[in-house]
């Protein structure tokens, strides 16, 4: 998967471009295939970035009706809790735009995680009905201090499995159990959209996306086929090609 490294000043910036990114990736999308098939993150980093989604331009020149949602990963906790991915996303701009219900397609996190883990599997399957493997259009990531990324942390042996798009994570260093995307589900997609920012990210990113580190899980997305883009801010990136 060949590595797009952009830094901008800012995380303003950053949530700019990656906004920008996605106007222009959903016209191709739709143009092509009439749907654009995106898998959301969770974290600080893409608030701002769907914030900026339910604002104008945006909300005009979007074509919301033709886009469908899903999670790279999601916390088991109810739709409403102030930890859910489903519930920032939807706060910053899903409850803003014209988008159908039924083109939400999030993880139960409030169901038996092991079940909704295979539900959640299913329900893509489905949606990619006509694929050989569900392939997404885009996934839009990020990094975590450790160099884990959707919920797929260091060590951890759902980095192994090869079957299923989606799996269960029970870690206990983390407050909550996790319903992720496999690295086989995530390697697949066209293109992945990986949003850093802050210094205290510098020596991850480095580790990453430099050093390609083996041992981290975000390393693992240069296994893939499709295009993976960094857009990092400077503190980020501050400790890159020295």
């Amino acid at each position: 998967m060949p590595m797009n490294v952009q830094i901008y000043p800012d995380l303003e910036t950053v949530s700019k471009k990656a906004a920008d990114m996605f106007l222009e990736m959903s016209e191709k999308y739709i143009a092509a295939k009439g749907r654009f098939a995106v898998a959301l993150s969770g974290g600080s980093t893409p608030k701002r970035f769907y914030e900026l989604l339910g604002t104008e331009p945006y909300i005009r020149s979007i074509g919301w009706r033709h886009i469908h949602f899903f999670w790279a990963d999601e916390r088991c906790v109810p739709p409403e809790h102030q930890d859910s991915n489903f519930r920032l996303a939807f706060d910053a701009f899903l409850s803003k735009v014209p988008l159908p219900e039924k083109n939400i397609h999030r993880i139960k996190g409030e169901e038996e995680p092991q079940k909704e883990a295979r539900e959640y599997e299913r329900d893509i399957r489905r949606f990619f009905s006509e694929a050989d493997y569900p392939v997404f259009d885009l996934i839009t990531l990020g990094i975590g201090e450790d160099g884990h990324t959707a919920s797929l942390f260091p060590g951890s042996q759902i980095l192994k499995e090869e079957e299923h798009l989606a799996d269960f994570v029970a870690e206990k260093a983390q407050s909550h159990s996790r319903i992720t995307l496999t690295l086989p589900a995530l390697n697949h997609a066209e293109n992945i959209l990986v949003l850093v920012s802050g210094e205290n990210k510098a020596i991850v990113v480095k580790k990453v996306v430099e050093e390609r580190d083996p041992s981290l899980p975000a390393s693992l997305l240069t296994k893939g086929k499709g295009h993976l883009f960094f857009l990092l801010d400077r503190d980020s990136a501050q400790l890159l090609f020295q």
